[in-house]
């Protein structure tokens, strides 16, 4: 489906909201630009190795280890993910191109995806990467209101793609794609239903206020949000609820005006993306698991359920919390012939998993970050330099 730039629609912008509230200024972009540089890929991969040592450490096995069978089989299915890594990848670049309406060219969009999901897995994961898809759509003349729409949007998709999807789950597979037959490093066989739950309500609460304000009450939610940052505990959060609070009023007038055509191919194209993020690790288990006790579809509903828990994550990726929860949440499908969890073909599956979803990210951000710094600051240069060749002529002719 090749998409073409509409001519662009004049936003009916609310008279009380000025669009530098809802973007960064100028002390929040250098302290954005100094978040992003490469060297904070190093927190990330200590806290992973760390984690993978650690699980290597309490629970490897050599038997079990060298009883892994490494078969064309298991290559086949590795390339696969591989594959279906990439695929997920083309979704994102597609899905950017729709919600901008074609302004952003294909190459670009690979370029800023790129860039999102590397400012995502330098980030605590319960903070993403919005402020730097933020930043980062405002410097490719994209306009401030149609910027604020965008990444507030994006935040409603992925929010809505789970409370929506779990909920079905649940209901059409029962407690199954929860239940974990090994406790594992966080021991989740006793607290993890609850953690789940609470997971949930959390992603349900903000995720309907997301909703509320963006297509129904977005002054409403703004002043309840300013309203409540104004209390002494969490005074510190009052500048990021009046920039959310902005961009919820800016993207409901976006929004909005779209059709409910464009609505349904944004969130297909976020539940394909979200897909083929389990797909990948389901593939990896098939790799080496030719036959598990569990329907590939039960399997699916674990996965969803383990990557709510890792939205809340406080690591920069769910650096080692995912290599954690691996062995809580696929505990009774990754074992050996005796029926007891293979802790070291676990490790394995759950390294190549985070290589391939995680980490290449970091890898590929610390390429191509670098250089879209170096650009940006050059053409910042530039501007500057035309300015002030333009106030010196100013003041010449004066």
């Amino acid at each position: 489906m090749r998409l073409e730039p509409e001519p662009p629609k004049e936003l009916t912008k609310p008279l009380d909201i000025d669009d530098d509230v809802a973007m960064l200024d100028e002390q929040e972009q250098e302290e954005l630009l100094n978040s992003i540089k490469t060297s904070r890929i190093v927190v990330p991969i200590l806290i992973g190795v760390g984690v993978v040592f650690y699980l290597a450490f309490r629970n490897f096995n050599v038997e079990d280890f060298t009883a892994i069978n490494w078969t064309l089989h298991t290559l086949f299915f590795i390339g696969v993910a591989l594959v279906l890594q990439v695929i997920r990848h083309f979704i994102y670049v597609y899905r950017l191109r729709l919600l901008s309406n074609g302004h952003f060219a294909w190459k670009k969009c690979i370029e800023l995806i790129f860039i999102w999901e590397f400012s995502s897995s330098i980030s605590p994961t319960s903070v993403g990467g919005s402020l730097v898809a933020l930043f980062a759509l405002s410097q490719e003349n994209y306009g401030a209101g149609r910027t604020a729409a965008l990444v507030v949007y994006v935040m409603v998709l992925d929010t809505l793609f789970f409370i929506t999807t779990l909920p079905i789950l649940l209901a059409l597979l029962g407690p199954d794609i929860v239940f974990v037959g090994n406790p594992g490093i966080f021991h989740m066989s006793y607290w993890q239903n609850s953690l789940i739950i609470t997971a949930y309500l959390t992603m349900l609460g903000y995720g309907s206020l997301l909703l509320l304000g963006l297509f129904y009450k977005p002054q409403l939610i703004n002043s309840f949000l300013i309203a409540v940052t104004s209390l002494p505990l969490i005074k510190k959060l009052r500048r990021g609820a009046e920039r959310l609070g902005a961009q919820l009023i800016l993207a409901s007038s976006e929004m909005k005006s779209r059709g409910w055509a464009f609505h349904a191919k944004a969130f297909l194209s976020t539940a394909a993306a979200w897909s083929v993020r389990f797909l990948v690790l389901q593939v990896l288990v098939m790799a080496f698991m030719v036959e598990i006790d569990i329907t590939q579809f039960n399997l699916f509903g674990r996965l969803e359920a383990m990557y709510i828990v890792m939205a809340f994550s406080p690591t920069p990726g769910s650096a080692g919390v995912a290599e954690g929860l691996f062995n809580n949440f696929l505990g009774d499908v990754v074992i050996t012939d005796t029926g007891k969890y293979n802790a070291s073909l676990g490790i394995i599956i759950a390294v190549i998993w985070r290589l391939l979803s995680y980490y290449s990210y970091l890898f590929a951000g610390a390429i191509i970050v670098p250089n879209w710094l170096k650009n940006l600051i050059n053409n910042r240069k530039r501007k500057n330099q035309v300015k002030e060749e333009a106030l010196q002529s100013d003041s010449q002719e004066q």
